[in-house]
């Protein structure tokens, strides 16, 4: 009698193609994710300027909050899902996805009824200079209506790819950032609406998106999501909160430094020549031009899940083994063409997102030139983190999430400052982001040495 393993494709189809049929959808779904914030920094920038730019990086830990819940619940949905699917567990598969899907939403209105209560508040906490403060709080009201909806499909979309459909994913985020850059153009040039333009058009496009993600959820084609699933139960929730707490504490990580940065930022730009508003903007611009990059990486890793979590829960180590070294590969080619492109070409980049003054581009290449120097090594720690994640180990996925953000990058932003000035912002990057890699690569060979491994032909290839 066959397994369950035998039977579905993530455990007999060759691993080169399922990261291709996986990654590639995840990677497209990523990027369009990130075009939200690209587009709306691309728009302001022409129309309102760079205390429009400066006011969405305010924002911007709100954004980080959301994709946090949703990886929270989504990634830990969908590893829950294909661990319990690897082992044939049907049932409680089903529960998994039930469970996550009903604490997305739940949490987003959570989310956005403290943000609307403690909306100023939150902006100044932020770091928000007096001149960009009613710029952020225009953009964030709006804006906060739409967090149960991002929530719903960023987390959605990782329970429909670990469904066998990662083009459904894809399909659901570029319908909503097509819609959304449609819109932006229409509010923001045609209707003249500037900040609430900008933000009007991201909750439409969200909102569509989550519709998608929810009509494919009531019709997946692995299981039967039935009402009885809805329920919340204390077993479930707890499973998929361990699975995707390295995920969600990352992005966690990322909001606590992204609010100490805009605070630093803020202090020593005031101190330089720059002055307050310039630092903020620009690292706001930079910030959302990597994690276009980052979507690359992230998606691969968010590929990778399904096959490692599947093989894994199916006792098929050597087609971990191999799928997670063939997702490391992909991950160095994209890092290293970042890389290059941050190095040779920062002021055109920049220069997308509008004109500013000379002392405005000097610091934006400077920033872009030593804070990622280490772009080509920055795939080693989010594949790793998420491959930890995938394979049940969810502490040792927390702590390498941990490591860039909070153990090395946070208290780095912190000191180096106080002997450089607003430069050690800049070098505490590329020390985070080496030290990351060098941790990150010692955990894998340690786990890649244990014995469930030894012994494997790989035949997966």
């Amino acid at each position: 009698m066959k397994t369950v393993s035998d039977r579905n494709a993530l455990g007999e189809e060759k691993i080169n193609t399922l990261l291709l049929q996986f990654a590639i959808p995840s990677i497209i779904s990523m990027l369009v994710g990130s075009l939200y914030n690209i587009v709306d920094q691309f728009f302001i920038g022409r129309s309102v300027g760079g205390l429009g730019n400066a006011a969405t990086n305010i924002s911007f830990p709100l954004s980080i909050s959301c994709i946090a819940i949703g990886l929270l619940f989504g990634i830990g949905g969908a590893s829950a899902f294909n661990l319990a699917m690897g082992k044939g567990d049907k049932e409680k598969a089903v529960y998994y996805m039930g469970n996550a899907a009903v604490m997305l939403f739940s949490c987003g209105v959570v989310l956005c009824l403290i943000t609307q209560i403690f909306l100023k508040q939150l902006m100044v906490f932020f770091g928000s200079p007096a001149d960009v403060l009613n710029y952020a709080m225009i953009y964030t009201r709006i804006v906060s209506f739409g967090f149960p909806f991002v929530i719903f499909a960023t987390g959605g979309g990782h329970m429909i790819r670990a469904d066998g459909s990662p083009r459904m994913t894809m399909a659901c985020n570029l319908t909503g950032a097509v819609v959304n850059t449609i819109l932006d153009a229409l509010f923001v040039f045609g209707f003249k609406m500037g900040m609430a333009g900008a933000a009007l058009a991201t909750v439409i496009g969200q909102m569509i998106s989550a519709l998608l993600a929810l009509s494919y959820l009531m019709h997946c084609k692995s299981v039967e999501l039935e009402k009885k699933h809805l329920k919340v139960q204390k077993e479930y929730v707890k499973r998929i909160m361990s699975l995707g707490a390295a995920p969600c504490s990352n992005q966690i990580s990322m909001m606590i430094v992204q609010i100490v940065m805009n605070k630093s930022l803020k202090y020593y730009g005031a101190l330089s020549v720059y002055g307050e508003a310039i630092p903020i903007a620009c690292a706001g611009i930079i910030t959302k031009v990597n994690q276009v990059f980052m979507s690359f990486v992230i998606g691969t890793s968010q590929g990778l899940q399904p096959i490692v979590s599947f093989n894994y829960g199916a006792a098929k180590y050597d087609r971990v083994k191999t799928a997670y070294r063939r997702a490391v590969i992909c991950g160095f080619c994209m890092s290293f063409v970042a890389f290059l492109a941050f190095q040779l070409i920062p002021r055109q980049i920049i220069s997308i997102f509008g004109n500013g003054s000379d002392a405005y581009f000097q610091f934006a290449i400077n920033y872009f030139r030593i804070y990622l120097f280490f772009t080509f090594i920055n795939f080693l720690q989010p594949i790793s983190s998420n491959f930890f994640t995938a394979i049940g180990k969810p502490k040792r996925g927390m702590f390498l999430a941990l490591t860039r953000q909070i153990i090395l990058l946070l208290p780095l932003i912190v000191i180096f400052p106080l002997f450089m000035g607003i430069d050690g912002i800049m070098y505490a990057g590329p020390v985070a982001d080496g030290g990351a890699g060098v941790i990150a690569a010692c955990m894998v060979v340690k786990e890649l040495k244990r014995k469930e491994y030894k012994g494997m032909v790989e035949t997966a290839e």
